[in-house]
């Protein structure tokens, strides 16, 4: 049985090398569309790795303009697999880096800088875990066969990914660990077990023009029709279903003379459930069709149409998360460190994976303000940070409950 203290031991003796690891994958800049970037921080977090027995392998993204999605193997002496999920790009362009000063800084127990939480931090806690079990339980180690695979574009939450991950794992995969940070609730640490799933739409009217000062009765107003229809979008949402729509951008007219002609709007849902997400679905489109504005002069009315641009499925709530999820806080409460769960709204790669194998998230580090780049003089704002003191209690548990469930298995 692995000794908790030695354990620790080892993984305080190892942490400033995995800072050091983190510290030059932040100073990479790895926005999506970055594509040089993702790529270059791909080539180093292979290196990294490879003294660990990891061969690479890129796999060309299905969008042009993206980078490339990458995978590590080391084969066990069983097909028995354990894989680790994480993703290499951020959500900061280069010019917003420099623009808000936004870079490495440590400043007492949190780091700041862009990814330390989201989610390269992550990677750097996959870079721990697996260093302890090569030195600290070299044969399970040796053992299991293990996967580890970054999305290039997880940002985007682009499909693909879920596709180059399922052709390379089978039956014999007993999780997929996905390295988001994790949750807190006081002193617990919260696995997450469920996300939402989110549609995107947009909703156009056409009206009908007319001039503003002499035949303003002749037009059909269209932004008037939009902001009717985007109240009865506002009223969808259904907070005991768990169920939102955001309203995120909106536009419409041309010119201050004349009554609009057009008008747009662009949003998402979210929910938890299959069903939630199918009746979001079907309550926009049912918004589509002639609108209540209308001409005074002859009644022409204005034309509402909704368009679905694109859908993710949902992680629901489940046995096989479930189990996982058990095993992890039954090693909390072994080494006395309180774990609970949560069902998160943001998406992650475990959305495309949960019905495939066996899939558990929030194994990263804790941090905050992910997606985040601005600071004010005041402290009301500060940037994205990955909390240091988080990184060793995190890998001790999540190293004992990986060799908890290789011996379950």
């Amino acid at each position: 049985m692995l000794n908790v203290a030695t354990l620790k031991q080892y993984l305080n003796g190892r942490l400033p090398e995995a800072l050091e690891i983190l510290r030059q994958m932040v100073g990479t800049n790895s926005f999506t569309a970055n594509q040089e970037g993702v790529n270059r921080l791909g080539r180093f977090t292979a290196d990294s790795f490879t003294p660990l027995g990891f061969t690479a392998e890129t796999v060309a993204s299905a969008n042009p303009r993206y980078g490339d999605h990458l995978v590590l193997t080391r084969p066990g002496t069983s097909a028995r697999t354990i894989a680790m999920v994480s993703h290499l790009d951020t959500v900061f362009p280069p010019e917003e880096e420099v623009r808000n000063h936004f870079a490495w800084k440590p400043e007492g127990d949190r780091i700041y800088g862009p990814g330390t939480h989201d989610i390269k931090g992550g990677t750097a806690m996959m870079w721990l875990v697996l260093q302890a079990l090569q030195a600290q339980a070299p044969a399970c180690f040796e053992e299991i066969t293990w996967k580890l695979f970054w999305n290039s574009s997880e940002e985007t939450l682009s499909p693909d990914f879920g596709a180059v991950c399922r052709d390379r794992l089978d039956a014999e995969t007993l999780a997929a660990l996905v390295f988001e940070s994790e949750g807190r609730l006081g002193q617990e640490r919260l696995m997450v077990v469920a996300r939402k799933g989110r549609g995107t739409w947009r909703v156009t009217v056409e009206g009908r023009g007319a001039h503003a000062g002499s035949r303003h009765s002749h037009g059909a107003h269209a932004i008037q029709q939009l902001g009717k229809t985007l109240e009865r979008i506002a009223g969808l949402t259904d907070y005991r279903r768990d169920l939102t729509f955001n309203i995120a951008t909106v536009s419409g007219g041309t010119v201050l003379n004349r009554v609009p002609h057009e008008a747009r709007a662009e949003g998402e849902y979210r929910a938890f459930t299959p069903e939630a997400c199918a009746a979001a679905r079907a309550a926009l489109l049912a918004l589509a069709g002639p609108g209540e504005v209308l001409s005074p002069v002859d009644r022409f009315a204005c034309l509402v149409q909704v368009e679905i641009i694109s859908e993710s499925p949902p992680w629901p709530r489940n046995a096989n998360t479930d189990r996982l999820a058990a095993i992890w806080q039954e090693t909390g409460s072994a080494i006395e460190m309180p774990v609970g769960v949560e069902k998160r709204g943001g998406l992650s790669d475990g959305n495309l994976l949960w019905d495939g194998v066996p899939t558990l998230d929030g194994l990263g580090p804790w941090g905050d303000n992910d997606h985040c780049s601005e600071r004010s003089a005041d402290g009301s704002k500060v940037p994205e940070f990955v909390e240091v003191t988080s990184f060793v209690p995190k890998a001790t548990l999540n190293t004992m409950a990986i060799l908890k469930l290789a011996g379950a298995a």
